[in-house]
């Protein structure tokens, strides 16, 4: 393939923050490489806060719900994000690449699968392959989104300055931020932060973080009122951030609580201690995938329980903070990650090879 090709990326939204995180991240690189892209978007509404401005070489699309043929140039390269399915008027000018980017896990299939042909024997894509690109955590996989600038950007980050522009002041206490959905150990979190020796500003991200916390703390006044009596626990609620202010904060904290696929990524280049709360499926699917993780991360004992309590695998107590312990296992796993090729770098060498 020539240099400067030509992306279209679908994407069908379904959790504003973690497709549309991880494809506009897709995007944002590959046009800062010298690539063209399109992002085809049937919700395009959260990169209004999370990606302002937008970027140069990435156009954003409105992905309707048949796109019929739209007179534009053919792409090199066509990506369906997370399994969702192009409609047949587009496929039927296309003769490029075709990858379905599918989710991240460090199961043992996705090295089996990665890479993976499956050819189209009937309908507008007939005699095209469709190719399986599964990002991961090995050299044989995908790999992780990783922009060639992250490392000199975290390392010129500067955190008082950040904390101030966003008006978070404190004094001696650790910042934790918290990306959740409703975690059923919410309560045994707070109480237990609150009762630490050591006080705690709890940096809340807006929407259903801030809510379930709103409704906990409410519940807790009501029930037992004197449970924070001391205020060794402290709350900020966050507004939106995008996502190079995401990245500041998770670098400014000393634990963060993560959830779904794109910020998990962002936490382990932060290198700090986090706690992942995966996004739950019916056939409890996401236990065998929480563990898999947890085994990539050679993760100590305190981490792998408060993981099964926090997403609610185990009835257990919730355990104390091993904060320490915790930031040697991510380093470690960091510093692994960092020796193998980023998934952009990946991305562009498979499809220049199977063009």
């Amino acid at each position: 393939m020539k240099t400067g090709n030509l992306w279209d990326i679908f994407c069908r939204v379904i959790d504003n923050y973690g497709d549309v995180g991880v494809c506009w991240r897709l995007a944002a690189d590959l046009a800062a490489r010298g690539e063209q892209v399109r992002l085809w978007l049937d919700d395009a509404s959260a990169l209004a806060w999370m990606a302002p401005g937008g970027t140069p070489g990435v156009s954003v699309r409105q992905w309707n719900e048949a796109l019929s043929p739209t007179g534009l140039p053919a792409g090199d390269v066509l990506i369906e994000a997370f399994g969702c399915e192009v409609d047949a008027g587009f496929l039927a000018g296309h003769d490029g690449v075709w990858l379905n980017l599918e989710y991240l896990s460090a199961e043992a299939y996705v090295e089996r699968c990665h890479g993976l042909p499956s050819p189209v024997l009937s309908g507008p894509g007939a005699g095209l392959r469709k190719y399986f690109f599964y990002p991961g955590f090995t050299p044989a996989t995908g790999g992780l989104l990783r922009e060639p600038g992250l490392a000199a950007r975290q390392a010129a980050f500067d955190r008082e300055a950040w904390l101030r522009r966003f008006a978070i002041h404190f004094q001696g206490e650790r910042l934790i931020s918290l990306f959740c959905y409703e975690p059923a150990a919410l309560q045994s979190l707070l109480e237990q932060l609150a009762a630490a020796e050591q006080p705690t500003r709890l940096l809340v991200t807006p929407g259903r973080a801030t809510a379930a916390v709103q409704a906990c703390i409410a519940c807790m006044n009501g029930t037992h009122a004197a449970w924070n009596t001391h205020e060794r626990l402290k709350f900020t609620y966050l507004p939106a951030l995008n996502q190079l202010d995401y990245d500041c904060l998770l670098w400014s904290c000393d634990l963060n609580f993560v959830r779904g696929e794109d910020s998990l990524v962002r936490t382990l280049w932060a290198g700090k201690p986090f706690v992942w709360q995966i996004y739950a499926q019916s056939d409890n699917a996401h236990q065998a995938k929480l563990g898999a993780f947890l085994d990539h991360l050679q993760a100590p004992p305190s981490l792998r329980t408060f993981h099964q309590v926090w997403n609610g695998l185990s009835q257990a107590a919730l355990p104390e903070l091993e904060l320490t312990e915790w930031h040697t296992s991510v380093s470690s796993a960091r510093a692994r990650q960092l020796q193998d090729d980023d998934l952009v770098t990946k991305i562009i060498r498979f499809a220049r090879k199977n063009r």
